[in-house]
Protein backbone atom coordinates (compact mmCIF):
# COMPACT_ATOMS: atom_id res chain seq x y z
CA UNK A 1 0.00 0.00 0.00
CA UNK A 2 1.24 3.40 -0.99
CA UNK A 3 -1.91 5.71 -1.18
CA UNK A 4 -5.31 5.70 0.93
CA UNK A 5 -8.17 7.98 1.20
CA UNK A 6 -9.68 8.35 4.27
CA UNK A 7 -13.42 9.37 4.01
CA UNK A 8 -15.04 10.38 7.55
CA UNK A 9 -12.56 11.87 9.52
CA UNK A 10 -13.75 11.79 12.78
CA UNK A 11 -11.59 9.66 15.65
CA UNK A 12 -11.46 6.35 13.88
CA UNK A 13 -10.85 7.93 10.85
CA UNK A 14 -8.16 10.18 11.70
CA UNK A 15 -6.70 7.63 14.22
CA UNK A 16 -6.11 5.21 11.15
CA UNK A 17 -4.97 7.98 9.06
CA UNK A 18 -2.73 8.99 11.35
CA UNK A 19 -1.05 5.56 12.14
CA UNK A 20 -0.97 5.14 8.15
CA UNK A 21 0.64 8.64 7.58
CA UNK A 22 3.13 7.39 10.20
CA UNK A 23 4.44 4.95 8.49
CA UNK A 24 5.33 6.71 5.06
CA UNK A 25 1.72 6.40 3.15
CA UNK A 26 0.47 9.26 1.82
CA UNK A 27 -2.98 9.87 3.21
CA UNK A 28 -5.41 11.61 1.39
CA UNK A 29 -8.81 13.35 3.83
CA UNK A 30 -12.04 14.20 2.96
CA UNK A 31 -15.35 14.95 4.90
CA UNK A 32 -19.18 16.36 4.52
CA UNK A 33 -17.21 19.06 7.40
CA UNK A 34 -14.38 20.23 5.44
CA UNK A 35 -12.82 22.02 9.17
CA UNK A 36 -12.56 18.17 10.40
CA UNK A 37 -10.74 16.77 7.62
CA UNK A 38 -8.60 20.75 7.67
CA UNK A 39 -8.23 19.20 11.78
CA UNK A 40 -6.92 16.12 10.58
CA UNK A 41 -4.61 17.38 8.33
CA UNK A 42 -2.88 19.61 10.72
CA UNK A 43 -2.57 17.20 13.44
CA UNK A 44 -0.26 15.49 10.54
CA UNK A 45 -2.51 12.43 9.35
CA UNK A 46 -2.65 13.58 5.77
CA UNK A 47 -2.96 15.98 3.17
CA UNK A 48 -6.95 17.22 2.85
CA UNK A 49 -6.44 17.83 -1.11
CA UNK A 50 -7.70 15.27 -3.14
CA UNK A 51 -6.05 12.68 -5.11
CA UNK A 52 -4.61 12.83 -8.46
CA UNK A 53 -5.94 9.27 -9.68
CA UNK A 54 -7.41 6.14 -7.73
CA UNK A 55 -5.53 5.37 -4.48
CA UNK A 56 -4.78 1.53 -2.84
CA UNK A 57 -7.34 1.81 -0.19
CA UNK A 58 -10.46 3.53 0.25
CA UNK A 59 -11.49 3.53 3.84
CA UNK A 60 -15.00 4.65 4.88
CA UNK A 61 -15.53 6.05 8.51
CA UNK A 62 -18.80 7.47 8.50
CA UNK A 63 -21.77 6.57 10.78
CA UNK A 64 -23.39 3.08 10.05
CA UNK A 65 -26.19 4.50 8.51
CA UNK A 66 -24.41 6.44 5.80
CA UNK A 67 -21.82 3.31 5.63
CA UNK A 68 -23.37 1.55 2.25
CA UNK A 69 -24.29 4.94 0.51
CA UNK A 70 -20.71 6.37 1.04
CA UNK A 71 -19.35 3.55 -0.23
CA UNK A 72 -21.51 2.57 -3.26
CA UNK A 73 -20.58 6.25 -4.14
CA UNK A 74 -17.34 5.60 -3.99
CA UNK A 75 -17.50 2.40 -5.75
CA UNK A 76 -19.63 4.23 -8.29
CA UNK A 77 -16.36 7.05 -8.99
CA UNK A 78 -13.70 4.85 -9.38
CA UNK A 79 -11.71 6.15 -6.29
CA UNK A 80 -9.94 3.13 -5.08
CA UNK A 81 -8.85 0.08 -5.89
CA UNK A 82 -10.07 -1.61 -3.00
CA UNK A 83 -12.64 -0.15 0.16
CA UNK A 84 -13.38 -0.95 3.34
CA UNK A 85 -15.53 0.71 6.08
CA UNK A 86 -14.81 0.36 9.86
CA UNK A 87 -18.68 0.92 11.30
CA UNK A 88 -19.36 -0.74 14.06
CA UNK A 89 -22.00 -2.81 12.57
CA UNK A 90 -20.89 -5.47 9.51
CA UNK A 91 -24.78 -7.00 8.17
CA UNK A 92 -26.40 -4.24 7.50
CA UNK A 93 -24.32 -1.94 5.51
CA UNK A 94 -23.32 -4.96 3.53
CA UNK A 95 -27.06 -6.20 2.61
CA UNK A 96 -27.59 -1.95 1.69
CA UNK A 97 -24.67 -2.15 -0.51
CA UNK A 98 -26.39 -5.69 -2.02
CA UNK A 99 -29.06 -3.68 -2.29
CA UNK A 100 -27.83 -0.76 -4.17
CA UNK A 101 -26.20 -3.17 -6.80
CA UNK A 102 -22.80 -2.73 -5.61
CA UNK A 103 -20.05 -5.17 -6.71
CA UNK A 104 -18.49 -6.56 -3.69
CA UNK A 105 -15.49 -7.65 -4.88
CA UNK A 106 -13.70 -4.71 -3.96
CA UNK A 107 -15.22 -4.20 -1.09
CA UNK A 108 -14.61 -6.03 2.59
CA UNK A 109 -16.00 -4.74 6.20
CA UNK A 110 -13.92 -4.02 8.77
CA UNK A 111 -14.51 -3.43 12.51
CA UNK A 112 -11.42 -1.68 14.81
CA UNK A 113 -12.48 -2.86 18.00
CA UNK A 114 -11.21 0.72 19.89
CA UNK A 115 -12.39 3.44 20.76
CA UNK A 116 -12.74 6.58 23.54
CA UNK A 117 -15.49 8.45 25.09
CA UNK A 118 -14.39 11.10 23.43
CA UNK A 119 -15.14 11.76 19.30
CA UNK A 120 -13.82 13.55 16.66
CA UNK A 121 -10.20 14.43 15.21
CA UNK A 122 -8.94 16.10 18.33
CA UNK A 123 -9.28 12.75 20.22
CA UNK A 124 -7.42 10.63 17.88
CA UNK A 125 -4.08 8.85 18.31
CA UNK A 126 -2.17 7.11 16.08
CA UNK A 127 -2.21 3.87 18.72
CA UNK A 128 -5.33 4.32 19.22
CA UNK A 129 -5.40 0.30 17.46
CA UNK A 130 -2.17 -1.17 19.10
CA UNK A 131 -3.08 -4.79 20.35
CA UNK A 132 -6.48 -4.42 19.85
CA UNK A 133 -8.85 -6.66 17.79
CA UNK A 134 -9.78 -5.52 14.47
CA UNK A 135 -12.34 -7.61 12.72
CA UNK A 136 -12.45 -8.90 9.25
CA UNK A 137 -15.39 -9.98 7.84
CA UNK A 138 -14.41 -11.12 3.80
CA UNK A 139 -17.61 -12.93 1.94
CA UNK A 140 -16.95 -15.37 -1.07
CA UNK A 141 -17.10 -12.46 -3.40
CA UNK A 142 -14.05 -10.97 -1.48
CA UNK A 143 -11.17 -10.52 -4.14
CA UNK A 144 -8.18 -12.20 -2.43
CA UNK A 145 -6.07 -8.55 -3.32
CA UNK A 146 -8.43 -6.24 -1.20
CA UNK A 147 -8.07 -8.74 1.92
CA UNK A 148 -4.61 -8.50 1.88
CA UNK A 149 -4.27 -4.71 1.28
CA UNK A 150 -6.96 -4.39 4.49
CA UNK A 151 -4.41 -7.58 6.13
CA UNK A 152 -1.74 -4.66 5.88
CA UNK A 153 -3.57 -1.74 7.11
CA UNK A 154 -4.24 -3.83 10.07
CA UNK A 155 -0.39 -4.68 10.88
CA UNK A 156 0.40 -0.98 9.86
CA UNK A 157 -1.88 0.32 12.67
CA UNK A 158 -0.27 -2.58 14.88
CA UNK A 159 -3.84 -4.33 15.35
CA UNK A 160 -4.87 -7.92 16.00
CA UNK A 161 -6.47 -9.16 12.65
CA UNK A 162 -9.70 -11.48 13.36
CA UNK A 163 -11.69 -12.78 10.51
CA UNK A 164 -15.15 -13.19 11.40
CA UNK A 165 -19.00 -13.46 9.89
CA UNK A 166 -20.87 -9.96 9.72
CA UNK A 167 -24.01 -11.06 11.29
CA UNK A 168 -21.85 -13.25 13.80
CA UNK A 169 -20.00 -10.34 14.97
CA UNK A 170 -22.85 -8.18 15.06
CA UNK A 171 -24.18 -10.45 17.85
CA UNK A 172 -20.58 -10.35 20.03
CA UNK A 173 -20.31 -6.51 19.54
CA UNK A 174 -24.23 -6.30 21.31
CA UNK A 175 -23.05 -8.25 23.58
CA UNK A 176 -19.77 -7.05 24.39
CA UNK A 177 -19.79 -3.35 23.43
CA UNK A 178 -23.00 -2.26 22.76
CA UNK A 179 -25.32 -3.70 25.30
CA UNK A 180 -22.71 -2.32 28.33
CA UNK A 181 -22.88 1.33 26.75
CA UNK A 182 -26.66 0.84 27.16
CA UNK A 183 -26.43 -0.34 30.67
CA UNK A 184 -23.52 2.12 32.06
CA UNK A 185 -26.18 4.71 31.01
CA UNK A 186 -28.80 3.59 32.96
CA UNK A 187 -27.14 3.10 36.30
CA UNK A 188 -25.11 6.47 35.61
CA UNK A 189 -28.95 7.64 35.03
CA UNK A 190 -29.68 7.22 38.75
CA UNK A 191 -27.22 9.72 39.59
CA UNK A 192 -29.18 12.25 37.99
CA UNK A 193 -31.77 13.23 40.10
CA UNK A 194 -29.53 11.38 43.46
CA UNK A 195 -28.93 13.43 46.84
CA UNK A 196 -26.10 15.36 46.69
CA UNK A 197 -24.65 13.72 50.12
CA UNK A 198 -25.16 10.06 47.95
CA UNK A 199 -23.39 11.53 45.22
CA UNK A 200 -19.92 12.48 47.19
CA UNK A 201 -19.76 9.30 48.22
CA UNK A 202 -19.22 7.53 44.91
CA UNK A 203 -16.04 5.06 44.77
CA UNK A 204 -14.21 3.69 42.18
CA UNK A 205 -16.77 0.83 41.87
CA UNK A 206 -19.36 3.63 40.11
CA UNK A 207 -16.72 4.98 37.70
CA UNK A 208 -15.96 1.78 36.51
CA UNK A 209 -19.26 1.17 35.64
CA UNK A 210 -20.18 4.48 34.42
CA UNK A 211 -16.99 5.50 32.94
CA UNK A 212 -18.23 4.69 28.92
CA UNK A 213 -21.91 6.70 29.74
CA UNK A 214 -19.81 9.66 28.97
CA UNK A 215 -19.59 8.73 25.30
CA UNK A 216 -21.38 10.84 22.67
CA UNK A 217 -25.50 10.05 22.39
CA UNK A 218 -25.74 11.17 19.21
CA UNK A 219 -23.29 8.40 18.03
CA UNK A 220 -24.41 6.04 19.94
CA UNK A 221 -28.01 6.40 18.65
CA UNK A 222 -26.91 5.73 15.40
CA UNK A 223 -24.62 2.51 16.10
CA UNK A 224 -27.53 1.49 17.95
CA UNK A 225 -29.87 2.30 15.05
CA UNK A 226 -27.75 0.03 13.19
CA UNK A 227 -27.84 -3.03 15.48
CA UNK A 228 -30.82 -2.99 17.16
CA UNK A 229 -32.11 -6.44 17.02
CA UNK A 230 -29.08 -8.30 18.45
CA UNK A 231 -28.96 -5.53 21.52
CA UNK A 232 -32.37 -6.21 22.44
CA UNK A 233 -32.04 -9.98 22.48
CA UNK A 234 -29.00 -9.46 25.08
CA UNK A 235 -30.53 -6.86 26.99
CA UNK A 236 -34.60 -9.26 27.75
CA UNK A 237 -32.03 -11.95 28.73
CA UNK A 238 -30.42 -8.91 31.65
CA UNK A 239 -34.33 -7.97 32.07
CA UNK A 240 -34.69 -11.38 33.41
CA UNK A 241 -31.80 -11.62 35.50
CA UNK A 242 -32.76 -8.01 36.91
CA UNK A 243 -36.07 -9.38 37.51
CA UNK A 244 -34.99 -12.17 39.12
CA UNK A 245 -32.72 -10.33 40.81
CA UNK A 246 -35.19 -7.81 42.35
CA UNK A 247 -37.86 -11.39 43.58
CA UNK A 248 -34.85 -12.35 45.49
CA UNK A 249 -34.04 -9.27 46.95
CA UNK A 250 -37.55 -8.92 48.14
CA UNK A 251 -37.30 -12.11 49.79
CA UNK A 252 -33.98 -11.04 51.59
CA UNK A 253 -36.65 -8.77 53.17
CA UNK A 254 -39.21 -11.30 54.34
CA UNK A 255 -40.00 -12.25 57.79
CA UNK A 256 -40.45 -15.44 56.43
CA UNK A 257 -37.54 -18.02 56.38
CA UNK A 258 -37.97 -20.13 53.20
CA UNK A 259 -38.28 -16.79 51.23
CA UNK A 260 -35.02 -15.23 52.90
CA UNK A 261 -33.33 -18.65 52.01
CA UNK A 262 -34.54 -18.44 48.44
CA UNK A 263 -33.49 -15.21 48.28
CA UNK A 264 -29.91 -15.57 49.11
CA UNK A 265 -30.16 -18.15 46.89
CA UNK A 266 -31.04 -16.21 43.82
CA UNK A 267 -28.38 -13.37 45.07
CA UNK A 268 -25.48 -16.12 44.92
CA UNK A 269 -26.57 -17.73 41.96
CA UNK A 270 -26.60 -13.86 39.81
CA UNK A 271 -23.27 -13.37 41.56
CA UNK A 272 -21.36 -16.74 40.86
CA UNK A 273 -22.33 -16.63 36.94
CA UNK A 274 -21.31 -13.07 37.04
CA UNK A 275 -17.76 -14.58 38.63
CA UNK A 276 -17.89 -17.45 35.63
CA UNK A 277 -18.33 -15.02 33.29
CA UNK A 278 -16.04 -12.01 34.40
CA UNK A 279 -13.26 -15.39 34.24
CA UNK A 280 -13.79 -15.32 30.62
CA UNK A 281 -12.46 -11.56 29.98
CA UNK A 282 -9.35 -12.07 28.09
CA UNK A 283 -6.06 -10.54 30.11
CA UNK A 284 -3.52 -8.48 28.78
CA UNK A 285 -2.58 -8.64 24.99
CA UNK A 286 -5.93 -10.37 24.59
CA UNK A 287 -3.90 -14.00 26.26
CA UNK A 288 -5.64 -15.76 29.08
CA UNK A 289 -6.77 -13.41 32.16
CA UNK A 290 -4.32 -13.80 35.16
CA UNK A 291 -4.75 -13.41 38.73
CA UNK A 292 -2.29 -10.96 39.94
CA UNK A 293 -1.95 -9.59 43.46
CA UNK A 294 -2.69 -5.95 44.25
CA UNK A 295 -0.43 -4.13 46.03
CA UNK A 296 -1.92 -0.61 47.50
CA UNK A 297 0.17 2.43 47.68
CA UNK A 298 -1.23 5.72 49.38
CA UNK A 299 -0.09 8.67 47.36
CA UNK A 300 -0.26 12.40 46.99
CA UNK A 301 -2.38 14.54 44.15
CA UNK A 302 1.16 16.24 43.04
CA UNK A 303 3.16 16.03 39.44
CA UNK A 304 5.53 12.95 39.18
CA UNK A 305 3.79 10.85 42.30
CA UNK A 306 2.95 8.07 39.62
CA UNK A 307 6.34 8.37 37.89
CA UNK A 308 8.34 7.98 41.23
CA UNK A 309 6.25 4.98 42.36
CA UNK A 310 6.84 3.54 39.04
CA UNK A 311 10.27 3.85 38.65
CA UNK A 312 10.95 2.79 42.69
CA UNK A 313 8.77 -0.64 41.01
CA UNK A 314 11.11 -0.75 38.63
CA UNK A 315 14.24 -0.60 40.44
CA UNK A 316 12.85 -3.32 42.44
CA UNK A 317 12.96 -5.51 39.30
CA UNK A 318 8.91 -5.84 39.44
CA UNK A 319 6.90 -5.28 36.63
CA UNK A 320 3.38 -3.64 37.00
CA UNK A 321 1.11 -5.58 35.17
CA UNK A 322 -2.07 -2.96 35.73
CA UNK A 323 -2.69 -0.24 37.89
CA UNK A 324 -6.05 1.58 38.95
CA UNK A 325 -6.22 4.64 40.51
CA UNK A 326 -8.90 5.64 43.62
CA UNK A 327 -9.06 9.29 44.45
CA UNK A 328 -10.26 9.65 47.96
CA UNK A 329 -13.06 12.32 48.47
CA UNK A 330 -11.92 15.90 49.91
CA UNK A 331 -8.49 15.07 49.93
CA UNK A 332 -5.48 15.84 47.90
CA UNK A 333 -4.68 12.24 47.88
CA UNK A 334 -5.35 8.49 46.35
CA UNK A 335 -4.76 4.69 46.60
CA UNK A 336 -2.98 3.36 43.76
CA UNK A 337 -3.47 -0.03 43.23
CA UNK A 338 -0.58 -1.92 41.58
CA UNK A 339 -1.09 -5.20 40.04
CA UNK A 340 1.76 -7.87 39.61
CA UNK A 341 2.04 -11.45 39.60
CA UNK A 342 1.75 -12.99 43.22
CA UNK A 343 5.08 -14.12 44.02
CA UNK A 344 6.27 -10.56 43.38
CA UNK A 345 4.07 -9.07 46.00
CA UNK A 346 6.23 -9.37 48.51
CA UNK A 347 9.17 -7.75 47.50
CA UNK A 348 7.31 -4.77 45.82
CA UNK A 349 5.68 -3.92 49.26
CA UNK A 350 9.13 -4.69 50.80
CA UNK A 351 10.52 -2.26 48.44
CA UNK A 352 8.27 0.50 48.28
CA UNK A 353 8.02 0.40 52.19
CA UNK A 354 11.81 0.83 52.92
CA UNK A 355 11.71 3.91 50.18
CA UNK A 356 9.16 6.05 51.98
CA UNK A 357 5.85 4.80 50.39
CA UNK A 358 2.46 3.95 52.61
CA UNK A 359 1.45 0.79 51.85
CA UNK A 360 -2.11 -0.42 52.55
CA UNK A 361 -2.96 -3.74 53.95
Amino acid sequence: MRTALVIGTGLVGTSAALALAGRGIQVYLTDRDASSAQTAAALGAGTDGAPGGPVDLAIVAVPPAHTASVLAAAMRDGIARAYLDVASVKGGPRRELEALGADLTPYIGTHPMAGKERSGPLAATADLFEGRPWVLTPTRETDTEVLNLALELVALCRAVPVVMDADAHDRAVALVSHTPQLISSMVAARLEEADETAVRLCGQGIRDVTRIAASDPRMWVEILSANPGPVADVLAGVATDLDETVRALRGLQSADEDERRTGTEGIEDVLRRGNAGRVRVPGKHGAAPASYEVVAVLISDRPGELAAIFADAGKAGVNIEDVRIEHATGQQAGLVQLMVEPSAAPALSTALSERGWSIRH
